[in-house]
């Protein structure tokens, strides 16, 4: 996907107060400022649903959800792909799976990649159109170790769609067939992402305080 259709979220444009929303008042005082307000994701899913869906011709297409964070935006894209058209102008068909990997202890990645797929359910992947949904792409490590796994599989083909990329100076430089927000260089929850499980129960993506961070460490 070409940066030009990335949604750039720059930290002093995109910083609504927490008085103009409805943030759970167990949250008031642990996330400093609203970054995508939830119509807004919501919307952008939609786009992403359309742009996706017209790459793909007839083949079915297995899209996987990354847990545990994926699985909001897995919910919603699915959804509206349900109601988009595909190269041929047709339904596109879908299986849909789950993998669950794991890198980030408090708020730092813990450099090691755990994958709860069998190394049966892997070789299951074997000749498929593989279609990973993921919350956020942050250093790109993870996803860049989980993609070399699978390519050890014979998947036909992977593409990886992320709601966000984060823009960060520890990048790998792994970039996502889709992006529906480029988000500044924050902790950011909400919207089923998390900080040690916690502000999955919060719509709108948020960037995490000091108070959050504290309150929430393990």
């Amino acid at each position: 996907m070409d940066p030009a259709q990335w949604i750039d979220v720059v930290e002093d444009k995109f910083k609504y107060q927490l008085e103009h929303f409805v943030i759970p008042d167990h949250y008031e005082k642990d996330v400093e400022s609203i970054l995508i307000p939830h119509g807004l994701i919501m919307d952008r899913i939609a786009k992403l649903a359309q742009i996706i869906t017209s790459e793909y011709d007839d083949e079915r297409v297995v899209v996987c959800c990354v847990l545990k964070g994926g699985h909001q935006f897995f919910s919603d894209l699915v959804r509206y792909m349900k109601k988009a058209l595909n190269r041929q102008g047709r339904t596109l068909p879908m299986t849909l799976d789950f993998i669950r990997v794991k890198s980030y202890e408090n708020d730092k990645s813990s450099g090691q990649v755990h994958i709860s797929m069998t190394e049966k359910e892997l070789h299951e992947l074997k000749g498929k159109n593989l279609l990973l949904v993921e919350d956020i792409i942050d250093t790109g490590n993870t996803m860049k170790k989980l993609l070399e796994t699978l390519s050890q599989y014979d998947v036909k083909s992977v593409k990886v769609a992320s709601l966000l990329l984060k823009k960060t100076p520890l990048s790998c430089g792994y970039v996502p067939d889709y992006v529906g927000f480029a988000v500044p260089d924050l902790f950011v929850v909400g919207y089923c992402l998390d900080f040690n499980d916690i502000f999955r129960d919060l719509d709108h993506i948020c960037a995490i305080s000091e108070t959050g961070k504290t309150k929430y460490s393990v």
